[in-house]
This record gives structure tokens, sequence and C-alpha cells, in this order.
């Protein structure tokens, strides 16, 4: 996802104070990580299969709600094509430092988790649809259980109107982290395969068992084409919505 870097937009919520020692580790780490998401930047080879349907939302100047696995974070920054952004992320250490990094990006955040403070990082994400932002969720954060969806994204979209598009990625070479979620971090010159799934809508009037219902389609959807993202790399097919596509992917469009 390609933010441009500007003044940092209006969600942005005042920044947690750390002791110094936390502070100069915070910084630290930001940097560090900054240069490793560039270096992936210029350095891997990057297509699509399933992106078209998103690039017709930006076009019609249509607000979406993105959403991928917390283990598939790492390089989603880098294929994103609409006007503006915003993330709901916790204020702990970790959480500041990826602040820090995805700011560089462009990229708004607003504090708030499942497990801490949701009500007022909900606001948060509602008060920056109404400003006209792309909001990113992920469900399995901050800290899992790893790929069970939670129904936090199923009430924004509820809210909003806006569709759940799941992303994810996978690449030729890379390493995972034994962390929680499994981190995937592909090498340097690797080949970056995304994939978009299907469109999730979900009904102003949705009951709570319609809500559930939802969860449960976002979790599908989301392991499905992770899967099929991995098993690209392994000479597998990819399927894509209810369309096998075995053609070449597609580059990523134009900035």
């Amino acid at each position: 996802m390609s933010f441009s870097s500007t003044k940092p937009p209006q969600p942005e919520t005042p920044q947690r104070h750390f002791s110094f020692i936390e502070e100069i580790k915070i910084r630290c780490w930001s940097f560090l990580a900054f240069c490793a998401l560039r270096l992936l930047a210029a350095t891997t080879r990057k297509s699509q299969i399933g992106g078209e349907q998103v690039l017709s939302y930006w076009q019609r100047r249509e607000q979406i709600i993105l959403s991928f696995w917390h283990g598939r974070i790492l390089l989603m920054p880098f294929p994103y094509r609409g006007q503006k952004a915003c993330i709901m992320n916790s204020a702990h250490r970790d959480g500041e430092i990826i602040t820090r990094v995805i700011r560089r990006f462009g990229i708004s955040t607003v504090r708030g988790s499942s497990t801490r403070g949701w009500m007022g990082g909900l606001k948060g994400m509602l008060d920056a649809y109404q400003q006209g932002y792309d909001l990113v969720v992920i469900p399995d954060g901050p800290r899992g259980p790893r790929c069970q969806a939670k129904s936090g994204v199923i009430q924004l979209a509820r809210a909003t109107g806006a569709p759940i598009i799941p992303a994810t990625y996978s690449a030729a070479w890379g390493v995972t982290v034994s962390s929680w979620d499994r981190l995937f971090i592909p090498f340097p010159f690797s080949r970056v395969l995304y994939v978009v799934g299907s469109p999730i809508y979900v009904p102003l009037d949705a009951t709570k068992e319609v809500v559930e219902e939802k969860r449960q389609e976002l979790e599908a959807e989301l392991i499905r084409i992770t899967t099929q993202a991995d098993e690209y790399f392994a000479g597998e097919s990819v399927t894509v919505g209810k369309t096998m596509l075995e053609g070449t992917p597609q580059p990523l469009p134009p900035r």
C-alpha cells in the first residue's frame, strides 16, 4: 500500500508517554523496522490476483474496510492505491513501534484493540470513516488467537455499510517467525503475490446471528486465500472468489 507521506491525518490520537529508556528502544526499533520495509519495498517483485474489484471501488471514490491476518501484516502497506487509510493499533510498546513505522507511510492510527480500549478505538475508526478514510482491521490482533477472526470488523462494516475486503500475500522465499501470529517475512529479491478475496457485506440491520455468520465467513475467506497464496509458490493454481484464475498474476497498478 503506497501511502503518501504527508502531515499526520486527523484521526491520529495522542501519543502515549514512555520512560526515557523505553523511548530510546522504541525509536531504535522503529528506525530499523522502517529501513527493513524500505529494503523489501525496493527489492521484492510484486504481483496481484483479484484486485480489480478493489480498484473499481477506489476509482468510484467508495470507501472499503481492508482485512488481513496479523501474520501477513508486514508487506500490506505496499499495494494500497486508495486515497487514505486508518488502522486501529494498541497503545503498548509494540503497538507504538508499529504506529511510528506506518506513520512514515502516511497511515493514520487510532488507539484501541479488541482487548483494551475497544470502544474508544471503535469511535475513532468511525470518525475516520466519516472523514473519508478507508479502514484497516486485523481481525486476529493484537494477541490472537491466530487466524481466528473477532467480530469487531463485522461491527464496523454494519455501522458504515462499507464492504470488507479480505487480503493476504505470500512469497517465493521467506521465513516464518516463531511468534504467536507466525509472522511471514519475505526475503529481499523474492517474488511476492497478493491475493484479494470476495467482498463481504454486512446489512445495517444485521442481528447477532448474522454478525456471527459474517464473522465466520470472513475467517473462512482469509484462511482460503492465504492457503491459496502459499500454494501458488508450491505450483498450485489460485482461486479468488468464485473464479479459478490460472493465468499469470497481474502487476500492481501504478500509483
